[in-house]
C-alpha cells in the first residue's frame, strides 16, 4: 500500500490534477468549492499497475499550497511513499513551490514527481523548456534531484497516461514499508457518523489493526475499540502499514480527540514532553537559531508549541545542522526516526527540519555537557532498542545471547535496550530452557498467521483428520522463516507457546484449531453406524480391513477417522477391532492370568471363540 502526497504553489492546480487521475473530488468542505481553493487536507484513490500489471490502489493526500494553510499541509504530508510536486506551466517556481519542496526534502519523502501542469495554456515550446530548466535547477539542491518532470493538462488529459505510468514506476521501486508490527495512526480528521459514532482517519506507519481490537489514543490516554475499518471506502478486517485508514472507534468522542492524537496498541508507546533531536535550519532561513527561541513542531499530524533548546552551539546559522533538545508545551507521540518540521510561530514560516533521536530523553541535558553531545552522536546512529530491534528483524528468530552478540552492543546497553522493548511489547520472547528464543513481532505474526492459515485449509480439505500433520507444520514455518534453521527442539518450543497462548492445539501426531473436532457427514455417520454392526454381531472374528472399506464405500479417510478415534484398534495390517472389544479381551485375559498364571494361544482362541489369527 502506498501513499502519494501533493505539494505546490496555490491555484497551480492540484486538486485539479488529483479529480482528472482518479475520478474523486478531493475538496470536500463548502468553503473550498466556494473559494476554488484546499484549505484542509483531501483524499482521493487511484488504481496503478504493478511491474507485474496487477493494478494497486494508491491513496492520495491533497493538500493545501496557500500560505495561509501550509500549517494543514503539514499535518498530511509526514506519512507519504512520494510526493506529486504541481507547477504550473504558466507561473513556474512560485514561494510556496519552494517552501513546499524544502519541506519535502526535511521530511526524506522517498521520491516525487513534477507535474508541470496547465501546458493548454502554453503556446510557446521555449516557455516550456525554460520552465522546465527552472524546475530541474530548483530540485537539484534537494535529494529529490532525480524526479521526474511530466507535463500534463488536467483539462485536455494531455500527459495523465505518461504520468500515472511514471507513478507507477516510481512507487514499483520503493522499498516497502517498515513493519515491526507496533501500529501507530497519526489522527488527521475526526468525525461523526449517525450511527457509527466516532471516526477518524489517517496514515497508518506501523503495523496492522483489526476490527474488534482493543486501543489507546494518546496523548489522551482514551481506550477505545475498532468497532470496523475502511480503506478507500471499503471495508476492510485488518489493514496494511502505509495504508490510508478510517476507523471506526466504540468507548471515545470526537470532543475527546483532537487532530494528532496517535491510535496505537495499549502499553507500546508513550508520550513524552521532552524530545531530543538532530536538527537542519534551512540555508534561506531569514536569521540563525537561538538558544531558548520559541517555535512550532509538526510532527505526525500534529502541531505542538515548544521551545528550542541549543546545544552544544550559542546559535545554529543558516544551512547549519545541530542538537536540540525541545521542550513541548503538551504531550506529543513520536518514536526514534521520526522526521519533523520546525516553523517560526510569527511571522509564520519553515525554519527547518530533522530526525528524532530520543523521544524519552532522561531530564533536560546541560548546554555544553561533553558526555550529553556524545550521546547525541551516537544516537544519530540509532538508539539500542532500535538497534536491537533491527537486528532482530534481520535475524528474525534467534536466541537472546546470540542477538545481543549481533547487536554488537555492550552488556549493559544491550540489557537496558532488552528491557526497554519489553516494556513496549516490541518482541517476543519464549521460555526454551536456559536462554529464550527472541522473535521480532512481525516474524511472530508470520509464524502464526502462516501456520493458522495452513491448518484451516487443512481442516476444509480433510474434515475427518485431527489435524495437520506435525511434519507438515514443521517445514511450513521453515518456509516461513527462510535462512533460519528450525530443529526439532525449536519447532517443539513453538508449538508449545501456540498453545500456551490458546492459539493452536497440537498432540503427538498433529497440530489443530483449538475449536475444531472432527465429525463424519451424516451419510458417513450412516456407513459408519452399518460397519459397527457387522462388528458388534461378532466382536472376536469382526470384518477384516477390506471388507470394512468395502462397507465404507472405500472411504480410507473415514476408517484412519475411527482409527484416530479409538473407536476401532488396529491389531495387525488387516485385522481391526472394535476399541471397547479390544479392551474387553484385555481385560479378561488379565483376569485369566490372575487364576492360571499363564495361557496359551489355543486358550486364548477358545476363550473367545475366535480363530487362531485373530487370537494371535
Amino acid at each position: 500500500m502506498h501513499i502519494i502526497g501533493t505539494a505546490g504553489h496555490v491555484d497551480h492546480g492540484k486538486s485539479t490534477l488529483v479529480r482528472a487521475l482518479t475520478g474523486i473530488d478531493p475538496d470536500r468542505l463548502k468553503e473550498e468549492k466556494a473559494r476554488g481553493m484546499t484549505i484542509d487536507l483531501g483524499f482521493a484513490w487511484i488504481e496503478l499497475p504493478d511491474a507485474a500489471g496487477v493494478t494497486h490502489n494508491v491513496g492520495i493526500v491533497d493538500v493545501p499550497g496557500h500560505i495561509d494553510f501550509i500549517k494543514n499541509m503539514l499535518a498530511g504530508v509526514g506519512g507519504v511513499d512520494a510526493a506529486l510536486l504541481v507547477i504550473a506551466a504558466d507561473e513556474g517556481v512560485m514561494p510556496q513551490t519552494r517552501e513546499h519542496l524544502a519541506i519535502l526534502d526535511l521530511l526524506a519523502v522517498p521520491a516525487a514527481v513534477v507535474a508541470l501542469t496547465k501546458v493548454d495554456l502554453i503556446d510557446d515550446p521555449e516557455w516550456l523548456e525554460l520552465v522546465e530548466l527552472d524546475v530541474a535547477d530548483l530540485l537539484s539542491t534537494t535529494h529529490l534531484r532525480a524526479a521526474p518532470i511530466v507535463p500534463v493538462s488536467a483539462v485536455s488529459a494531455a500527459g495523465l497516461e505518461t504520468l500515472k505510468r511514471t507513478l507507477a514506476t516510481l512507487l514499483a521501486n520503493l522499498p516497502p514499508r517498515r513493519n515491526r508490527a507496533r501500529p501507530r495512526l497519526p489522527i488527521d480528521r475526526i468525525f461523526s457518523l449517525s450511527g457509527f459514532g466516532t471516526v477518524v482517519t489517517g496514515t497508518l506507519l506501523d503495523g496492522a489493526f483489526s476490527v474488534g481490537e482493543a486501543v489507546e489514543i494518546l496523548p489522551a490516554q482514551r481506550t477505545a475499540r475498532i468497532r470496523s475499518l475502511q480503506t478507500h471506502r471499503r471495508h476492510v478486517e485488518s489493514s496494511l502499514p502505509g495504508s490510508r485508514l478510517a476507523i471506526n472507534l466504540t468507548g471515545v468522542g470526537t470532543d475527546e480527540l483532537r487532530r494528532g492524537d496517535v491510535v496505537v496498541r495499549p502499553n507500546t508507546l508513550a508520550s513524552t514532553v521532552l524530545v531530543d533531536v538532530s536538527f537542519r535550519l534551512l540555508a534561506d532561513a531569514p536569521r540563525p537559531l537561538k538558544h531558548n527561541q520559541p517555535v512550532d513542531l509538526f510532527v505526525g499530524a500534529a502541531e505542538i508549541p515548544a521551545v528550542a533548546r541549543l546545544l552544544g552551539a550559542e546559535t545554529l546559522a543558516p544551512g547549519q545542522e545541530g542538537w536540540l533538545q525541545l521542550r513541548l508545551s503538551r504531550p506529543a507521540v513520536m518514536v526514534a526516526g521520526d522526521r519533523f518540521i520546525l516553523r517560526q510561530p510569527s511571522p509564520s514560516l519553515t525554519l527547518g527540519g530533522g530526525v528524532v533521536l530520543s523521544p524519552q530523553p532522561q531530564r533536560r541535558w546541560r548546554r555544553f555537557d561533553p558526555k550529553s553531545l556524545a550521546r547525541l552522536a551516537t544516537l544519530a546512529h540509532g538508539l539500542p532498542d532500535e538497534i536491537l530491534l533491527q537486528t532482530l528483524e534481520r535475524l528474525r528468530l534467534t536466541l537472546r545471547k546470540d542477538l545481543l552478540a549481533a547487536a554488537e552492543l555492550d552488556p549493559v546497553a544491550g540489557a537496558d535496550a532488552l528491557a526497554e522493548l519489553r516494556r513496549q511489547q516490541a518482541l517476543v520472547e519464549i521460555a526454551a530452557g536456559d536462554e529464550p528464543v527472541m522473535l521480532s513481532l512481525n516474524a511472530w505474526r508470520q509464524l502464526v498467521d502462516g501456520l493458522t492459515t495452513r491448518v484451516t485449509a487443512f481442516h476444509r480439505q480433510f474434515p475427518l483428520r485431527r489435524g495437520l500433520p506435525r511434519s507438515a507444520a514443521r517445514s511450513l514455518l521453515q518456509t516461513v522463516l527462510p535462512g533460519v534453521t528450525l530443529s526439532v527442539r525449536l519447532f517443539n518450543t513453538l508449538l508449545e507457546e501456540f498453545a500456551r497462548r490458546a492459539l493452536l492445539g497440537n498432540d503427538d501426531a498433529s497440530v489443530y484449531l483449538l475449536d475444531f473436532a472432527p465429525a463424519p457427514t451424516a451419510a458417513q455417520q450412516q456407513a459408519i453406524d452399518q460397519l459397527l454392526a457387522a462388528f458388534a454381531a461378532a466382536p472376536y472374528a469382526p470384518p477384516i480391513q477390506q471388507d470394512a472399506l468395502r462397507i465404507l464405500g472405500g472411504d480410507a479417510d473415514l476408517l484412519d477417522f475411527l482409527l484416530e478415534q479409538g473407536v476401532l484398534t488396529r491389531l495387525s495390517n488387516d485385522v481391526l477391532l472394535r476399541g471397547e472389544d479390544f479392551a474387553g479381551m484385555v481385560a479378561q485375559i488379565a483376569a485369566y492370568l490372575q487364576e492360571h498364571d499363564r495361557v496359551t494361544l489355543a486358550e486364548v482362541r477358545d476363550l473367545f471363540q475366535t480363530s487362531r489369527k485373530y487370537a494371535q
